[in-house]
């Protein structure tokens, strides 16, 4: 069933809908993929939040 009262929001550079969303739920942040909401998302603490991020930032600048 899909969720549709939790606040999902995607990247404004996201053109084709086809991108990853977040949520901010329960004290936790939750990734899921934008072109199959029904499947479950993937939830973090706001640190390991924060760690992913930082991750992704270090892989964008070593490529």
């Amino acid at each position: 069933m899909r969720d549709t009262t939790t606040a999902w929001r995607r990247s404004t550079f996201c053109a084709t809908g086809s991108c990853v969303e977040i949520a901010q739920i329960d004290g936790t942040i939750r990734l899921r993929d934008g072109k199959n909401p029904d499947l479950p998302p993937v939830v973090f603490t706001y640190s390991e939040w924060e760690g992913f991020q930082q991750r992704v930032i270090a892989i964008g600048k070593s490529a």
